[in-house]
């Protein structure tokens, strides 16, 4: 006796249960590692920075310009507020997207079987 696909509607089975399953996996993995990736890329980033202003002080010496005023700067840098180059947001943003479309498809797919 064979049942047809609409009586047996196997959750495991469709591509968006998996989906979704994975991207929310992904937020709480973004979630619980959110404050340790704000640390260590703040380390990462002020390194990249340090070279990049080195590079800009080793060709104004190269070019004979006058070197740049540190204190200045370093003024002007506490008063910028810190903004990360490779924020974390973007990631959840686009796991939170991929989970509500695999939410949307798995409902989908789940009303058409029954």
């Amino acid at each position: 006796m064979e049942t047809s696909p609409r009586q047996s509607f196997r959750l495991t089975d469709s591509p968006w249960f998996w989906g979704l399953a994975f991207s929310l996996m992904a937020l709480v993995g973004i979630g619980l590692i959110g404050p340790k990736f704000d640390v260590r890329q703040r380390q990462i980033e002020g390194r990249f920075l340090g070279r990049e202003r080195a590079a800009v002080e080793r060709s104004r010496r190269a070019a004979g310009l006058p070197p740049i005023d540190l204190a200045e700067e370093a003024r002007d840098r506490e008063l910028a507020q810190p903004r990360r180059i490779v924020p974390l947001w973007t990631l959840a943003t686009v796991a939170g997207l991929a989970a509500i479309g695999s939410g949307v498809l798995l409902y989908r797919e789940w009303r058409s079987t029954r």
